[in-house]
């Protein structure tokens, strides 16, 4: 639970105000980690790569005003933020898929210190199952139930082929975790309940071509 000067009701976040909010936490973050005290809207929104109109709606939802001339004290309003993304609970986190893409996720140090803890890596194949990957031991998909419940896992992440993700992902719902990263290239079926986000690496890869594409060509001349 946050601490009492942080449990101040919080008003439901648009989708895109939560995305910026955890930008402003990574640049508070630098910030004090270079000793900042106070941070203006200004500071903040150059820091996060978005408007100062912007930094200063979104703090809004959280009761954070700061103060004109004076800014924003730079601790609490991290404290704030983490609080509001639900930081200040422990996250737990079990990755399908022991691919490529997985064993990458598996191995990344920054998960921890943004609150999230890999408990587990599960597979199916059997030329991976007991392998060390980092610090984790591959599971058997087999046992995806038993291992949710050991591991007290509380997120799932879902690297895995199309033809697999849902049956993974129904069993993952059935075992009690409704906090599901997906990353397999296909609309998994979910009921209502559950928070289900989807990383789609080529739709992302279209949109940047999109914008490519309208980019003035380098060394091009003027008219």
């Amino acid at each position: 639970m946050p601490p009492p000067e942080l449990a101040a009701k919080v008003r439901a976040l648009p989708a895109a105000a939560v995305a910026r909010l955890t930008l402003y936490l990574r640049a508070l973050n630098a910030l004090l980690a270079e000793g900042a005290e106070r941070v203006s809207s200004e500071e903040l929104a150059e820091a996060s790569g978005v408007s100062s109109s912007n930094v200063r709606k979104d703090l809004s939802y959280l009761g954070s005003y700061g103060t004109r001339g004076v800014g924003y004290e730079a601790q609490f309003l991290s404290r704030r933020i983490t609080a509001a993304l639900g930081l200040t609970q422990e996250w737990r986190v079990a990755i399908v898929g022991a691919g490529n893409l997985g064993r990458a996720l598996a191995r990344y140090a920054g998960f921890e210190s943004r609150g999230f803890d890999v408990v587990a890596l599960l597979d199916q194949d059997q030329l991976v199952i007991g392998h060390e990957v980092g610090w984790l031991r591959v599971s058997d998909v087999a046992q995806l139930e038993s291992v949710l419940e050991r591991s007290k896992a509380n997120m799932v992440v879902l690297a895995l082929p199309a033809e697999a993700a849902q049956d993974i992902c129904d069993r993952v719902i059935a075992a009690g975790v409704h906090s599901i990263l997906s990353f397999a290239p296909v609309l998994l079926q979910v009921p209502e309940y559950v928070n289900l986000r989807k990383v789609d690496m080529a739709t992302e890869l279209q949109i940047l071509a999109y914008h490519a594409q309208r980019l003035p060509e380098t060394g091009s001349e003027s008219a």
